[in-house]
């Protein structure tokens, strides 16, 4: 016999999930505080990872479904093209703006 699993509301996700994802934000807040505090942060804040994870943070902000696709599209590189080679490349989780 298989259980029967019923779809949870907003607000039962709410109830479940919240504790969790406020931590989330508290662990993002702590590392910008960290770069803000420290020597070099000016050139942190210029880093085009810094500057992904910022931008991405205020898509947050968004009332729409589909905050999770903008996110996930403001990290990613848009070109349609391969390289023509990834030999000395490697994935640091944002997109660099073409610049290698």
């Amino acid at each position: 016999m298989t259980p029967h699993y019923r779809q949870l509301n907003a607000t039962e996700i709410l109830d479940l999930y919240f504790i969790e994802n406020r931590a989330r934000l508290l662990d993002i807040a702590s590392f910008l505080d960290r770069i803000d505090r420290y020597e070099g942060s000016d050139e942190a804040k210029a880093d085009f990872r810094y500057q992904a994870l910022v931008n991405a943070a205020k898509l947050l902000h968004n009332s729409d479904t589909g905050r999770t696709v903008a996110i996930q599209n403001s990290f990613s590189d848009p070109s349609t093209e391969p390289l023509e080679s990834a030999i000395g490349l490697k994935a640091v989780g944002a997109w660099d703006g073409g610049k290698q």
